[in-house]
């Protein structure tokens, strides 16, 4: 019978005696941390267990468990749904565009702020943009409708100073993405500026100095110094942001839709409620859920691979 080293069970015993020792040091940090834990694992980890339903025809009076499998048929099924395709394009296409628009907007405006050189007035831009980020989508989408129906303040301004007839700016499927697009840089690019400020906050003012003593004009600056000191938190957020691809945001989306523009703007998410909630139809809506994930996933780890040949950290 094999006999243990000498020394290993003390061993043993001084990491776990660290181990408890880091765990008591730490104890408040870790009370801090605690409903954030709890978090994830009741709303992220936990229902990961119904990713079952995927995998089998669900059926209630049977169970989660007990219902017949039928393997990847559900995901067959994704392929082979025309509408289900006309969505995925949806999707990738109003996702592109908030990534081509919507995520360059907090660099710009960081960058913007930065070369303010009143703090008053930087704080008081700063905290005028920050707000609307506190406003929720239901609130946002209240006064876009509000502004652009039939009758409301911009069609009137457009009939009294041009004479232009009231424009469908609701119901024309052609504005349905330019609105979306325009209502989360309005809702979000004052929040996005926090982690570029900070990120901006610690390039060294030497090197501005330098740059001055060798003739580079503002823009010369921010190109050769302000920019490549951010690069790999642009990098970092956009590894995240294309995590999230498949997301372009339900409740925003199912507040502007409507029977004129939905060919255009059903996406995934409220596809997914029509046919899991309103439909019944929980394997499926289930199956259209993990293949999201899984797309995300492959974007991530390929973004960071390549993030990391070309010389970034990447997020791990």
């Amino acid at each position: 019978m094999a006999k243990s080293l000498p020394g290993t069970t003390n061993a043993a015993r001084k990491r776990n005696h660290s181990f408890g020792q880091r765990l008591w040091r730490d104890r408040y940090l870790l009370l801090i941390a605690l409903p954030g834990i709890v978090y994830f694992i009741l709303y992220k980890y936990v229902p990961m267990f119904g990713l079952v339903l995927a995998f089998n025809d669900f059926n209630p009076f049977k169970g989660m468990y007990s219902s017949p499998w039928v393997g990847l048929n559900n995901f067959y099924a994704i392929f082979e749904n025309k509408e289900v395709l006309v969505v995925l394009w949806n999707t990738l296409n109003i996702s592109l565009l908030q990534i081509i628009f919507a995520f360059p907007a907090p660099i710009l405006l960081a960058l913007m702020l930065n070369e303010v050189r009143s703090n008053l007035f930087k704080r008081l831009v700063q905290s005028l943009i920050y707000l609307p980020h506190f406003l929720s989508w239901v609130v946002v989408v209240g006064i876009c409708v509000i502004f652009l129906k039939g009758e409301g303040l911009v069609n009137h301004f457009l009939q009294d100073v041009f004479g232009w007839s009231a424009t469908p700016w609701l119901t024309d499927p052609a504005f349905f993405k330019p609105l979306l697009i325009a209502q989360v840089v309005w809702k979000e690019v004052g929040w996005g500026t926090i982690i570029f400020l900070a990120a901006l906050a610690g390039v060294n003012p030497q090197l501005y100095e330098a740059a001055i003593v060798d003739g580079a004009n503002r823009y010369r600056q921010i190109w050769h110094i302000t920019l490549p000191a951010i690069r790999s938190t642009i990098i970092v957020l956009l590894i995240l942001r294309l995590g999230n691809v498949m997301d372009v945001g339900f409740e925003q989306i199912f507040l502007m839709l409507n029977p004129f523009n939905r060919e255009v703007g059903e996406v995934l998410d409220t596809y997914v409620f029509q046919r899991g909630i309103v439909q019944s139809d929980y394997s499926f809506a289930t199956a259209v859920g993990l293949f999201k994930g899984f797309v995300g996933f492959v974007l991530v780890m390929s973004a960071n691979f390549l993030a990391k040949r070309f010389g970034e950290e990447g997020i791990y």
